[in-house]
């Protein structure tokens, strides 16, 4: 488990990476990730819809992250999340977002609502972006207020309730579920060539079952 914080809290900074047990993420969290090899996960929605090939517009990535589009421009305009599709570049440019990116808009949204500081959802956001997109369902953020740690297993989590640190926490994979199922349903866009991709509906479908069935 890392964090991210002033690193007094949770367990010992320097940590070999491997080494099992809670200990905090410091200044740029992608400098103390360790880079695994790049692995195809299975051919489940989430792993299509994370696709860099596919991105979604801001009115789709606030109605699935749950946020207003001023925090959405505000954050890409200060730099704590921006699109990683495509920025906007100028008048008469829509910025694209990836799946990846709308997931780390929701994370923030929680954490400034539990009042975690800025500059420590800075640190997860970096942190977030640095790991492999397939590690993120894995994941679950903690926060004592002053720190932000991830675990990796349950004993982690463990670890932290019992020491006190963990009092607010964030299972990535329920977010990225979440957002999952929104994005399902809204519309994104193929980089390439700019196709609009319409979402399933599931209540388009089972009206078009009805329908079949009179």
């Amino acid at each position: 488990m890392r964090s991210s914080g002033d690193g007094t809290a949770g367990g010992a900074p320097g940590r070999v990476p491997g080494e099992s047990g809670p200990y905090p993420l410091h200044g740029n969290a992608a400098d103390h990730v360790p880079r695994r090899p790049t692995a195809v996960a299975g051919s489940g929605g989430a792993t299509s819809m994370a696709s860099e090939e596919i991105g979604y517009r801001g009115p789709t990535a606030c109605a699935a992250a749950g946020i207003t589009y001023r925090q959405l421009d505000y954050w890409a305009r200060t730099g704590l999340v921006e699109p990683s599709v495509r920025p906007a570049h100028g008048s008469g440019t829509q910025r694209l977002y990836s799946f990846r990116d709308v997931v780390v808009l929701k994370i923030v949204k929680r954490f400034l609502d539990t009042g975690v500081s800025l500059q420590n959802i800075r640190t997860a956001v970096q942190h977030l972006r640095a790991c492999e997109l397939h590690d993120l369902e894995r994941l679950t953020l903690m926060s004592d207020g002053a720190t932000v740690y991830e675990c990796t297993s349950p004993d982690e989590v463990h670890a932290l309730l019992q020491g006190g640190q963990g009092i607010f926490g964030i299972a990535v994979g329920v977010v990225w579920r979440d957002v999952e199922s929104a994005l399902s349903q809204l519309h994104g866009e193929r980089v390439d060539t700019g196709e609009t991709l319409v979402g399933h509906n599931p209540t388009d479908e089972l009206a078009r079952r009805r329908n079949r069935a009179v």
